[in-house]
């Protein structure tokens, strides 16, 4: 089973590197870029078949180690 999870800045949280990106985007003539924000996807692949389970064990995964929970929020998308 396949499952992707998306891990994002809180709204609030300045985002440094989102801005260099805005603004190099500006840079490159894009000019109809209203904001950029910058975060991370994990690709996962798991052994088991039951998707609520599966949903389950990933959260943990994001609460222990794969999202910041101060800042970060994360979905779970399972294919």
């Amino acid at each position: 089973m396949k499952a992707r999870v998306i891990v994002t800045l809180k709204n609030g949280v300045l985002d440094p590197q989102g801005k260099a990106i805005e603004g190099a985007l500006g840079g490159l003539g894009f000019g109809d870029i209203g904001s950029v924000r910058q975060g991370k996807v994990f690709d996962v692949e798991l052994t088991g078949t039951d998707k609520e389970a599966a949903k389950a064990e990933l959260a943990q995964m994001c609460e222990k180690l794969l999202a910041n929970t101060v800042i970060e929020n994360y979905a779970i998308e399972i294919g």
